[in-house]
């Protein structure tokens, strides 16, 4: 028998994330409702133009709740697993008008079984009874306005949010609206830069568009598994990405099992890279580990910005990859006091460009 925890283990990360963002809107258009629904019930009855939800009790708010809770997450499923892949390919605008129709055709059939189950449970009137108010209520102009206004604005308003998230790693949206970096804090993280290797052959070979699409397919899979992994990937500039944890031993496994991860989704998925590019991709990787500055940064266009020697060190380790031909390295300040199941063979000090002291590095293999 399949319990809760066996099935959050068979779960991806973006699996679970996305789920968690379904319990979200699922809860918060909810709370909503139940307040609006409050408001509605506490005005003139003059002014109300439904018949049927004027009895506030412990079990219609109860039974509301579970209507409500059920169906928003119906909606939400849609929302961010069916609708979001359906219409990815369309401008913003028509891809927020179109699912905003859908959703608001979702929301009719949700006050149908708010009517019907109120009617039938709290009111006690016969199906039949129950189809008239309904029928009655919905064939009202006003209704439908009261009704559908204020689940349009929510719903554009859920989409944009969606949309702004999405422009960042999870995690940092919420960093940013609660203002955890406003002041610059000090933190020790680990740093790896990924690369694609061999980029400018492959550029010159399939050309600005086919290369683009090459670049994304492979930054997707890539992303996957450092997400997988709880990476935060900090930022993508052209074929590289820039990825990092918050320094623990338990984070220099995840680190690097990301990358075992990564190159296995590739190795899965060569044969597409080949049909599709005639090329399978494959990347070097430079890892370091020491103190960053985090903090929010921009006016117009807001983000959380790393800044410090780590991260220009873990720039010029990916650098030294092409060098020393070698797929990954990393520096001792990274392995110091962890095991790994890799093995690791030391290059001595090195002098890396833009640094005044030589730093220990080692290559790594799985």
């Amino acid at each position: 028998m399949l319990t809760l925890k066996h099935i959050r283990a068979r779960l991806s990360f973006i699996q679970k994330y996305n789920y968690r963002r379904v319990f979200i809107i699922a809860a918060i258009w909810t709370i909503i409702d139940l307040v609006y629904w409050g408001r509605y019930v506490s005005i003139s009855p003059v002014l109300q133009h439904d018949i049927t939800f004027g009895i506030i009790s412990a079990g219609a708010i109860l039974l509301r709740c579970l209507i409500v809770f059920l169906m928003s997450s119906v909606m939400g499923y849609l929302l961010i697993f069916k609708l979001r892949q359906v219409f990815r390919n369309y401008p913003l605008l028509l891809n927020l008008f179109i699912k905003t129709i859908i959703l608001l055709s979702a929301s009719i059939v949700m006050n149908f079984m708010l009517h019907v189950s109120y009617s039938l449970f709290i009111l006690n009137l016969s199906f039949v009874h129950s189809l008239h108010r309904f029928f009655g209520d919905a064939t009202s102009v006003i209704w439908l306005l009261q009704h559908s206004v204020g689940w349009i604005i929510l719903f554009v308003l859920s989409q944009i949010t969606i949309e702004i998230n999405e422009k960042y790693s999870p995690g940092v949206f919420w960093d940013i609206l609660i203002g955890k970096y406003l002041q610059p804090k000090v933190e020790k993280r680990i740093v790896m830069f990924i690369d694609l290797t061999d980029s400018t052959p492959i550029a010159e070979k399939l050309g600005s568009k086919d290369n683009f699409k090459f670049i994304r397919d492979f930054i997707y899979y890539v992303s996957i598994a450092l997400l997988e992994n709880d990476g935060r990937i900090y930022q993508y500039v052209g074929d590289e990405i820039v990825v990092s944890w918050m320094y623990t031993p338990q984070n220099v496994h995840k680190c690097f099992d990301a990358l075992e991860l990564a190159t296995r989704l590739l190795n899965r998925k060569s044969s597409y890279f080949q049909l599709r590019y005639g090329v399978i991709p494959e990347f070097k990787a430079g890892i370091h580990a020491g103190e960053v500055t985090v903090g929010e940064i921009g006016l117009i266009k807001k983000d959380i910005a790393m800044s410090g020697d780590t991260i220009n060190t873990a720039a010029r380790i990916r650098t030294s990859c092409t060098e020393y031909q070698r797929k990954y390295i990393a520096s001792k300040e990274l392995l110091k006091g962890v095991e790994i199941s890799w093995q690791v063979e030391s290059m001595g000090f090195v002098d890396l460009k833009g640094k005044a002291e030589q730093i220990e590095l080692f290559g790594l293999n799985m």
